[in-house]
């Protein structure tokens, strides 16, 4: 069986609908994401979208109205579990992560034998519920 019958060739953006678009692109940007497209979507589809991008990786945020957004703040979790970023230093991740007040749902950054020397991570939650995860492989 052929493993890429489609053509593809990596990831092109992954979408996270969103509570409050000024406020999830305000927690992007913090983090170092740029905004490359935003747009008011025309009368009567009822969402606005914004694509911000870090080093190739692109988020498509986007604010639903509606039943829609009823359904995205009933849940707890955001719409995925967590995208994890590459840090170079976890302790200055983390400690950036707490000067900005931002929701940091472990202690401190923890360790874990993943990889050939293992990683050390922690994770915050975003203005959506969604959670962030900050990643240095060792």
């Amino acid at each position: 069986m052929e493993s890429n019958r489609f053509g593809a060739t990596g990831l092109q953006h992954i979408g996270l609908p969103v509570l409050s678009l000024e406020a999830s692109v305000a927690f992007y940007e913090h983090i170092g994401f740029r905004a490359v497209f935003t747009m008011e979507v025309p009368e009567g589809l009822n969402f606005r979208v914004a694509f911000l991008e870090l080093e190739g990786l692109v988020l498509e945020l986007y604010e639903l109205a509606g039943e829609e957004l009823a359904e995205i703040k009933a849940r707890q979790d955001g719409h995925w579990d967590h995208v994890a970023l590459n840090v170079p230093d976890i302790g200055r991740a983390f400690e950036a992560a707490r000067a900005a007040g931002w929701q940091v749902l472990e202690g401190e950054p923890r360790a874990l034998p993943f990889f050939e020397k293992g990683v050390r991570y922690f994770t915050v939650r975003g203005p959506s519920g969604e959670k962030v995860e900050f990643n240095q492989r060792l």
